[in-house]
């Protein structure tokens, strides 16, 4: 058995069973940002392995759900979102999905195998010519107030000062009609959601069960995921990691997943690739003979970085990995235009060439160093290179310091990388 099938049994012999034929499964994505973020991927994730077993899979992007807000893992009431940034929203978690599922085609299923698209709906599609008279009568009624009163995402809200809307406390009908819709159409049984959403899929199953014969209908929830240090998925960067590439670079996700502890490393090599667990086993050796060389975080950088950014972005990523860490005038004078496009958060700072003056004035001015003594400091050990070429005085940048491409990278320290990007303006 892999482990996704000994994952499964563990679940319960009937859910086991079921999935011996082929099903369909599903995970809703609400458009309440216009990125999804990598709290998103291990359901997103979830999605494909169904996908990769034979089953039909869907992501239900919530057009209209957006618009009133799920209130699950909530302390307060989420703000109001315009209806056309809704609408830009579902365009932009259709583009993460899309070129997410269109990766993973590419980049990691066997050519030999044929299977249908991984299917992207918006729910706005069968709430837009509801009217909401008929949709109470029919469907309201088959809900009742203790049990949702009695969902622990209503409990913890309700025992805050600020309370619960009801539109928020409304939330858990549409998600469970959500599930009877796709249903209707698809025959869905299975609903992906993170652990937050017990609640609504429970609310869910209920409801199944009133409106149709079946009752084998399943809810899988993915547990929040931490590393050994305690701290929550993407949120030791400070910011959070979102999964379009203008808001979180490859690199930045590359480097994200390459600077994981080795305790950790095993865990996420398995939620988060389609390794084998043969695959597996073999990195983990490999890497405890040369620890140092984190070969088990550079599979797993590049496996989550090829899923979600495609080969071009895996590439952009290593590209910087090597110009920030022990590169060379000549990777330097390789970096393109797209590169600088793609390049890590507030590297890349354009300079009028006229501008061109001595170190420390430049570092201020335009790199936003301060204080002045770090600079100085920075200077005075050592710390200080262009061009990777260490420099023991403020010298004046002169066209010597600027490389064919136009570019001038900076040094402070170990860390801290500035890419000058020289202008004519």
């Amino acid at each position: 058995m892999t482990n996704d099938i000994k994952l499964l049994y563990c679940r319960g012999p009937a859910l086991y069973d079921k999935l011996s034929s082929t099903q369909c499964i599903y995970c809703g994505f609400d458009p309440t940002a216009d990125s999804l973020h990598i709290g998103n991927l291990l359901a997103i994730i979830g999605l494909i392995h169904a996908h990769r077993y034979g089953h039909m899979a869907v992501a239900l992007v919530g057009g209209a759900t957006a618009q009133i807000g799920d209130p699950s893992g909530r302390t307060k009431e989420r703000d109001r979102i315009d209806l056309h940034d809704v609408e830009r929203n579902v365009e932009k978690l259709t583009e993460n999905l899309q070129r997410i599922f269109d990766n993973h085609s590419t980049c990691f299923l066997p050519r030999s195998h044929n299977l249908e698209n991984i299917r992207i709906v918006n729910n706005i599609s069968w709430y837009q010519n509801k009217n909401v008279i008929d949709f109470l009568s029919k469907e309201g009624k088959k809900f009742r107030m203790n049990a949702m009163l009695n969902k622990s995402s209503v409990q913890s809200r309700l025992s805050k000062p600020e309370g619960m809307n009801f539109s928020e406390f409304t939330y858990q009908i549409f998600q469970s009609y959500d599930w009877y819709q796709l249903y209707k159409n698809y025959k869905c049984t299975i609903q992906i959601g993170g652990s937050d959403q017990l609640g609504n899929i429970t609310a869910g199953f209920d409801f199944l069960l009133k409106q149709v014969d079946e009752d084998s209908f399943f809810g899988l929830t993915i547990p929040l995921i931490t590393a050994s240090s305690g701290e929550k998925l993407g949120k030791s960067t400070g910011n959070s990691l979102w999964l379009d590439p203008y808001k979180t670079s490859a690199y930045q996700l590359y480097q994200y997943f390459f600077n994981f502890a080795d305790s950790d490393v095993e865990e996420y090599l398995n939620l988060f690739t389609f390794l084998t667990d043969q695959e597996i086993t073999q990195i983990l050796e490999e890497h405890q003979s040369a620890p140092h060389k984190r070969l088990a975080q550079k599979r797993l950088g590049e496996n989550v970085t090829l899923l979600v950014h495609g080969e071009k972005g895996l590439n952009t990523a290593k590209k910087w990995t090597d110009v920030l860490f022990g590169g060379t005038v000549e990777l330097l004078q390789t970096l393109t235009k797209d590169d600088l496009q793609h390049s890590p958060e507030l590297l890349v700072t354009e300079v009028p060439v006229s501008d061109k003056t001595n170190l420390k004035h430049l570092c201020i001015d335009y790199l936003k160093v301060h204080p002045c003594k770090y600079f100085d400091k920075i200077l005075n050990t050592g710390g200080l290179h262009i061009n990777y070429e260490r420099v023991n005085d403020n010298i004046t940048i002169d066209d010597s310091h600027i490389l064919p491409n136009n570019i001038t990278m900076i040094q402070l320290g170990k860390k801290n990388h500035y890419l000058l990007k020289w202008s004519d303006g």
